[in-house]
């Protein structure tokens, strides 16, 4: 049987594009989302129903933290459990979709794993220190500019230093850097660096300082709010942010908590090698990015050149890769979705 490591991807997932996703792909699935809205209608928060069902989408209203986690979480969930025809032999995540990778993987039940993502996504949107901001490092076909990686984390450590100024390195994502600090350290790195291919630097709307000490409060928030009860053993290998695999049968529901709700929260989150990880331990037949949305493809791929996984070395091995028998499916698009699910929709 093929198989395969599924992907969970993080905020900025769920764009206008993925507006009616759940009403869209699991209609059917209302058992599994009606206790995610009991949930949020106790809390005061606008339900997924409405929410996925809005007439517009609104990225002041869709990208909040609050919102945003929660739909993508029951996007991603829901997805996973379409799978099928493969053996999936581990999951992983980007940033937020560890929240949802460790329901995936079983380490929360569908419900806890709510609560985990709902959770952290409000606490996120309530505090909103910080923001983030995109660049990379590859050039157009996708291979590393020798030195560049470290040219800008020099820049990003060089402009932490000054008075006022917080930057830090928060994802490793693939052929990009995603840096998360204060207004002026953003600020002052946007205007230090050169604009390329006509979109670069680019602020995240609505994101907060991620996986940088500037979160250290709400991680101390959450794990006041969520407790080791919610947290078991896998039931199937999860490799985290840091490419260190908690397996089934051999994990702590402790220590699992307390990466989740500290290391996780407050330092650097090396998707990048998270997925070289993936490759080189379980290799996989196919990569499977579950939905919403469909930029996290790229990324993926990226991570898997700079791995040299397979012979990929550039943009153009990949796409030819791609094309005669598919690496990597993204359930976001349909044409892929149909290669691991009963039912491409």
């Amino acid at each position: 049987m093929t198989t395969a490591v599924v992907i969970c991807p993080g905020r900025g997932t769920y764009t206008k594009s993925e507006l009616g996703y759940l009403a869209r792909h699991h209609g059917a699935k209302q058992a599994l989302f009606r206790p995610f809205d009991e949930k949020r209608r106790a809390l005061g928060q606008e339900t997924l129903a409405d929410l996925d069902g809005a007439a517009t989408y609104s990225v002041a209203r869709h990208t909040r933290g609050d919102n945003a986690s929660a739909l993508i979480y029951a996007c991603t969930l829901a997805d996973f459990q379409d799978i099928a025809g493969v053996e999936v032999v581990a999951v992983t995540g980007n940033s937020m979709g560890w929240y949802s990778a460790l329901a995936c993987a079983g380490a929360l039940s569908p419900e806890g794993g709510f609560e985990v993502a709902n959770t952290m996504g409000a606490l996120m949107q309530s505090h909103l220190i910080g923001g983030q901001t995109l660049y990379p490092f590859t050039d157009d076909a996708w291979r590393a500019i020798p030195g560049r990686k470290e040219e800008l984390l020099a820049l990003a450590e060089a402009i932490a230093a000054r008075p006022g100024h917080d930057l830090a390195l928060s994802i490793d994502l693939g052929g990009m850097l995603v840096l998360a600090g204060n207004e002026a350290g953003l600020a002052a790195f946007e205007v230090s660096v050169p604009p390329v291919q006509g979109r670069f630097p680019m602020r995240l709307a609505n994101h907060a300082a991620f996986h940088t000490a500037l979160q250290a409060p709400v991680a101390a928030e959450g794990r006041a709010a969520l407790p080791t009860a919610l947290f078991a053993q896998p039931k199937l290998p999860l490799i985290d942010g840091r490419g260190a695999i908690w397996w089934p049968g051999a994990t702590d529901p402790a220590a699992l908590r307390a990466y989740t709700l500290g290391h996780q929260v407050t330092a650097p989150y090396d998707f990048t090698r998270a997925i070289t990880v993936a490759a080189r331990e379980f290799a996989p037949d196919i990569f499977i990015i579950t939905g919403p949305g469909m930029t996290l493809g790229g990324a993926v791929a990226q991570s898997l050149i700079l791995a040299a996984w397979a012979g990929l070395d550039t943009k153009s091995t990949f796409r030819a890769r791609q094309s005669a028998r598919p690496i990597i499916a993204s359930m976001g698009i349909n044409e892929q979705r149909s290669l691991v699910t009963q039912r491409g929709e």
